[in-house]
């Protein structure tokens, strides 16, 4: 395999580096249509159903030309698959340990200044975002750069403020790592397009450890290069790559389907036979449509012939079998998928104490170790780039400190936890000696406005009582 340096010579042709820069070695399904294979947003976007392709189940035009819309529900349970998965990894923080070693004032500087990066960037909110995407698209880029301004925002006389940016096929982003043949990245690019002057234009940025190249389509199916920028003060990619071989929903799309079929189809007979009949049960004809306005009318008399009877009519439908056809399929979608079901009418129907609610997330928790690996992955190769960036901003002084401080990003899955249950455990652990001062109490209550004033008022009533004791 050729190394980033041969692809990227100014002697070839743009056309040619950029074929060589999209060559993944990795199948990542496609979210948009690819030829005649339909993406990942055909399953992710309910509107993009089968249910909804009316040359798969079309209207019905009657013969004077009406047209009779059938019944079209659709599920969303591929979005509700992402967002379960993104709140089981993501409704606990994902934390980020640092170990700085006794006595090294710098490392102990070094950790509060990257955790001020960390927050200052609203991480939580970004590892949101970007793990939907990757659950969803099944890869996701998030690029960090620098912007000269002076600040002390971090906790220290910065002449960069630092950011961040997820990209994602999702966004209309693609996406190509380029790996060696050991399976390191040596390039990164990014393929999107942007409006210009009321034209859309095509870009395509490349990043690697030492240069920035940006290309742009010239309009005649070409590429012209218009930034080259050297990034060797870094010294590595500024991006963090994620993939996944299959969305978080995997192979249920068919599950989905199958329930939107069902209950569609279903709709077309309730709305047809639900209409109640009045029906006249006589060996006689019986003469209609001599009512009068029910509104100008005191009563209504109908006369029928000897041993007639008459009555609304129903239709009788079998709901319980399609309730549960509906119901397994549902649950089979949970359970194959590891992903506990939180509606209101599952929790409803099934009463259970908080131990046993606890117990729901087993399989959950589960599949976030499972997931956990390349989020960990992703997360420490990301540390790794806002250190490099924090060189930069710092100095030689703290190269050394940077480098050596250790940091462990941890993925803590969601469950449903007792508040209590977490103090006895503290407590017990510590000998039972208070975990919290008096001070922090009334703080976390939240109902006094003057924490010292409401300090003062229960030392001076202790010390009423303690004197009505002496007495």
């Amino acid at each position: 395999m050729p190394t980033i340096q041969e692809i990227i010579r100014k002697e070839r042709p743009a056309s040619g580096i950029i074929a060589d820069l999209k060559d993944k070695s990795f199948p990542v399904p496609a979210w948009g249509s690819c030829g005649s294979r339909k993406g990942l947003s055909c399953e992710y976007d309910p509107k993009k159903h089968p249910v909804m392709n009316k040359s798969l189940y079309p209207d019905v035009v009657e013969d004077d030309g009406t047209i009779d819309y059938v019944t079209r529900v659709t599920y969303n349970l591929q979005q509700l698959a992402v967002k379960r998965m993104t709140e089981l990894c993501c409704g606990i923080p994902v934390k980020r340990i640092y170990t700085p070693a006794d006595g090294d004032a710098k490392q102990k500087e070094v950790s509060t200044y990257l955790e001020k990066i960390f927050m200052r960037n609203r991480i939580d909110c970004v590892n949101n975002e970007r793990l939907a995407m990757l659950f969803a698209g099944c890869e996701v880029l998030t690029l960090w750069y620098a912007v000269e301004e002076k600040h002390n925002k971090y906790g220290f006389d910065s002449p960069l403020k630092f950011r961040c940016k997820n990209y994602s096929p999702m966004l209309g982003d693609n996406l190509y790592p380029l790996m060696d043949e050991m399976g390191d990245m040596i390039a990164l690019s990014i393929g999107y397009k942007r409006k210009v002057a009321n034209k859309t234009v095509s870009y395509f940025d490349t990043y690697t450890s030492t240069a920035h190249y940006k290309w742009a389509d010239n309009g005649s199916g070409g590429w012209e290069l218009l930034e080259e920028d050297n990034i060797e003060k870094i010294g590595k990619i500024p991006g963090v790559y994620a993939w996944r071989p299959t969305p978080i929903w995997e192979d249920t799309s068919k599950i989905v389907y199958e329930i939107e079929w069902s209950v569609s189809r279903n709709g077309n007979y309730l709305r047809k036979n639900s209409k109640p009949l009045f029906c006249v049960f006589a060996d006689e004809e019986i003469r209609y449509d001599n009512e009068g306005n029910e509104k100008e009318e005191f009563k209504s008399v109908l006369q029928y012939p000897k041993g007639s009877t008459a009555g609304y009519v129903t239709w009788q439908q079998a709901i319980e079998n399609l309730k549960y056809h509906i119901t397994e399929l549902r649950q089979s979608f949970f359970t194959q998928l590891q992903l506990p079901d939180w509606s209101y009418e599952s929790m409803k129907a099934n009463p259970m104490s908080g131990e046993s609610r606890k117990q729901l997330f087993i399989d959950a928790q589960l599949k976030v170790k499972d997931e956990s690996g390349r989020l960990i992955e992703f997360f420490d190769r990301e540390v790794n780039v806002v250190k490099a960036f924090l060189k930069i901003a710092l100095g030689e002084a703290y190269h050394e400190a940077i480098d050596s401080l250790p940091v462990e990003n941890v993925v803590t899955p969601f469950t449903i936890t007792e508040e209590k249950d977490t103090i006895s455990n503290l407590m017990m652990a510590n000998g039972n000696k208070p975990i919290m001062s008096q001070r922090e109490s009334i703080e976390e209550f939240g109902h006094s406005d003057d924490v010292d004033a409401t300090l003062a008022e229960i030392a001076q009533d202790s010390a009423l009582d303690a004197f009505s004791l002496t007495e």
